[in-house]
């Protein structure tokens, strides 16, 4: 079982979607690549609008967790870069929306001077453990 904690004596998330430290719980590690707002066929989502980014951000984390058994709630640790600071809020929000403080992973937020194409606001970096019992191997192509 993954544990979630934020010990006492050092600052705390106060409702913000992260945990100061995860335990890795038993499972099989999946380490997703970054993932922006880009749908299926490449093309971005939400230009100019950083939540509709976030949102087809998450949305492809989900993708690719739901592939082999797992949730976003199985995610340990997420790495978050992104390039207007003015967005944070937005960022964090979303971030609140899809991961509540008791599953929420370790977390960091990078800004960065650009991403892998311009139009692109914000990139998702998460490492996911499915446990045993959810986990299935992905489907072959």
């Amino acid at each position: 079982m993954t544990h979630r904690f934020n010990p006492p004596g050092m600052w705390q998330p106060d409702g913000r979607a992260f945990n100061q430290g995860v335990v890795q719980g038993e499972g099989a590690v999946v380490h997703v690549t970054g993932q922006v707002a880009w749908d299926e066929h490449g093309a971005v989502v939400g230009t100019g609008d950083i939540e509709a980014q976030m949102e087809k951000s998450v949305d492809n984390v989900r993708l690719v967790l739901d592939e082999v058994g797992g949730t976003l709630s199985d995610i340990v640790s997420m790495t978050i870069y992104f390039l207007d600071r003015a967005d944070l809020p937005v960022i964090q929000r979303v971030r609140a929306r899809h991961f509540p403080a008791g599953t929420a992973p370790a977390s960091i937020i990078i800004q960065v001077p650009g991403l892998v194409v311009p139009e692109l606001l914000v990139e998702l970096v998460p490492i996911a453990v499915v446990p045993y019992g959810r986990f299935r191997p992905p489907r072959e192509r």
